[in-house]
């Protein structure tokens, strides 16, 4: 497994908790982050902070994005590992200009098949290619 990919299932880990748990703080953060310190190598960490963290930043425009572009779904409706790949893919297409919005949402659909539902694959795909093609992420 690639380190970004790495980076992409650690940082869902971490979102789909602090959705769970219904708050994010930088001890339960920190507590991550030690509980998955072997995996979180020197090449990981840098882009799973990035992820983790520009989530959080920037959750209520991704959001939006999210409710604007999810037909006939409320955010707080769609199963939370769904949510929070998506979360991570639109956080990309706003502040990586350097991935190309297709890798990051084949990424974001691999990803949702290895641990989201049957139908989490095409569902992914269908709101991220929404938002790439309607917003102009291209």
């Amino acid at each position: 497994m690639g380190d970004r990919r790495q980076a992409r299932e650690l940082a869902l880990q971490a979102l789909f908790f602090f959705d769970m748990d219904k708050s994010v703080s930088d001890k339960s953060l920190e507590a991550f982050c030690a509980n998955n310190e072997e995996k979180l190598t020197q090449e990981v960490k840098p882009f799973f902070l990035d992820l983790v963290e520009g989530v959080r930043e920037n959750s209520s425009q991704i959001d939006a994005f999210l409710n604007k572009y999810s037909k006939n779904w409320k955010i707080s409706r769609m199963p939370v590992v769904d949510r929070n790949i998506m979360r991570i893919a639109i956080f990309e297409f706003l502040k990586h200009s350097d991935i190309p919005p297709s890798v990051t949402i084949n990424e974001a659909v691999e990803i949702g098949k290895k641990y989201g539902t049957r139908d989490s694959g095409s569902f992914i795909n269908g709101v991220l290619d929404r938002i790439k093609s309607l917003e102009g992420f291209e």
